[in-house]
């Protein structure tokens, strides 16, 4: 059966906008990079015959020759590269995140953001997306504001870290008078952000406070 004469909501791309990538079986997957079967067999068929050249399965394909995918009877050279190209992708992806920085303590914290943030003049809230390994996503400014006050919404937090499937975020903020103890907006700003990672399953580990070469961690006083 080609992939045309199969009902349209088990068609791979089919599947995949209605139901998302997950849905996918190997072969599926496989089958959207291949793009076509031959006149007999489906690109669905193809990729199976493909996960059946080794019992690594889709490992295989990082370890096989271009030359041996060519040789397989409604692939060529073409659709080769193409496989070869996604097992190089997936590599690339898990190195890294293999190789990603990991967090474990404020000190950690406070080394990736006291540089970046410790001579601005006015306060910036940004937020550090973490793994659930304690590997660092990503860097997200969220908010700019004077120096006497800052508007941070749980909005704009959390979605970024659910767009970056973080698992854990960190905040950090600096306070231009260079000073570091927490505001009563601090605390409370604090609080509620905690509460609204509760809510849509995202941990708020700590809260930094960057001052002029120091800092405060709210987590360890007590105040989130």
């Amino acid at each position: 059966m080609v992939i045309k004469d199969m009902p349209v909501m088990e068609r791979p791309r089919e599947k995949m906008i209605r139901y998302g990538q997950e849905a996918l079986s190997n072969a599926e997957l496989l089958a959207l990079i291949i793009g076509t079967g031959t006149r007999d067999v489906s690109a669905v068929h193809l990729a199976e015959e493909v996960l059946a050249m080794d019992e690594s399965g889709l490992g295989f394909l990082s370890e096989c020759t271009l030359e041996e995918l060519a040789e397989k009877p409604g692939l060529g050279m073409a659709k080769a590269c193409r496989l070869k190209a996604a097992a190089e992708i997936g590599r690339r992806m898990a190195t890294g995140v293999r190789n990603r920085i990991r967090i474990t303590s404020p000190e950690e914290v406070a080394s990736v953001f006291m540089e970046r943030m410790r001579y601005f003049r006015e306060e910036r809230f940004q937020v550090l997306i973490l793994d659930s390994a304690g590997g660092v996503i990503s860097v997200e400014e969220i908010a700019i504001g004077d120096v006497m006050s800052i508007s941070v919404h749980p909005r704009e937090v959390f979605s970024k870290a659910i767009r970056r499937g973080g698992t854990a975020v960190v905040f950090a903020h600096n306070h231009p008078s260079g000073e570091t103890v927490p505001s009563e907006d601090d605390i409370a700003t604090t609080r509620r952000l905690v509460q609204a990672g509760e809510i849509v399953g995202i941990c708020v580990l700590d809260h930094i406070i960057i001052g002029d070469g120091k800092y405060t961690s709210m987590k360890k006083c007590n105040l989130m």
